[in-house]
């Protein structure tokens, strides 16, 4: 198994729309290992030779199949960076019958962390609603890499064309099943002296949770509302997930706001945790930049 990498965004995003990480930046030792044996499995018993992909999806501690692919993917240059080795070569290689063997491969060991981030085309479509789903979006992508995951994913965002705040204020406006999960993430932002503006249910939950908030209105709730506020350059990152139609829909205008004003927005809340780390690791920590070359390998 060349590597695990671990999506940042939840299964039902694409995962060439998702960030990723290799190697995995919160999964478990004994899941990392379970998830190598069913691919080597996978990999046996469908009798691949060369390059395959394997999905997974993990809820409680259960690892679940999503899907198998037989072929290269466009992981392939990102990994090879990652780890050091050229595996579209050996793979080529190895499906013109060179055996596997002679290439003496070790399992790869490094001391650093690489994420990926997809990068989108949503500004040069009029009207086209930034939010990501199971259909692919976007067109590109670029890598941050460092020696720790918060580092490496706010390199990653500042070479996807997102310049994270340092201060400021952040809008936050989550569905229910969110609210405890995004009280630690708006907890450590306040901590770090930005203000917390959010909508009134969002609002509420924080301030029972300790964390100090202003109110700011929903767009049906009339104006002055939270588009105004970044159309005027009042709000610096958007933290804003949605679920059913009809509020999907209702936060499109914050969400189109937010990328033609060059705000940093998050519509999934494992983004929004990844990138609070990275801001708090900006903030308190010198950005260094290396060659891909001045990463060890062992």
């Amino acid at each position: 198994v060349a590597g695990v990498m671990q999506h940042i965004e939840e299964a039902g995003i694409h995962s060439g729309d998702s960030a990723c990480s290799l190697p995995p930046y919160s999964l478990s030792a004994p899941i990392i290992a379970e998830l190598e044996r069913q691919a080597r499995e996978l990999a046996l018993a469908l009798k691949v030779v060369g390059l395959m992909n394997v999905q997974f999806a993990i809820k409680d501690g259960k690892v679940y199949i999503l899907e198998v692919n037989p072929r290269a993917s466009r992981t392939v240059p990102f990994v090879a960076k990652v780890i050091g080795l050229p595996i579209a070569s050996i793979a080529a290689q190895v499906m013109a019958g060179k055996p596997l063997a002679s290439f003496n491969l070790k399992t790869p060991k490094f001391d650093h962390i690489a994420v990926k981030e997809a990068v989108f085309p949503f500004a040069r479509f009029l009207g086209v609603d930034p939010i990501l789903g199971p259909e692919m979006r976007s067109t590109g992508e670029v890598m941050g890499i460092d020696r720790d995951f918060a580092m490496a994913f706010g390199k990653s965002q500042l070479g996807a064309g997102q310049k994270l705040p340092e201060g400021g204020t952040v809008f936050v406006s989550v569905k229910e099943s969110d609210k405890d999960r995004i009280v630690a993430p708006v907890k450590t932002l306040a901590d770090l002296g930005f203000r917390i503006i959010a909508t009134r249910g969002t609002k509420r939950h924080l301030e029972a949770n300790g964390v100090p908030c202003e109110t700011i209105n929903k767009v049906l709730e009339g104006r002055p509302h939270v588009v105004d506020a970044i159309k005027n350059g009042e709000v610096n990152l958007v933290f804003n997930t949605t679920e059913g139609a009809k509020a999907l829909a209702d936060s499109k205008d914050i969400r189109r706001s937010a990328l033609l004003h060059h705000v940093p927005y998050y519509t999934t809340l494992a983004g929004a945790v990844a990138v609070t780390r990275a801001i708090k690791a900006l903030k308190t920590d010198a950005l260094q930049v290396a060659p891909l070359q001045g990463f060890a390998y062992r």
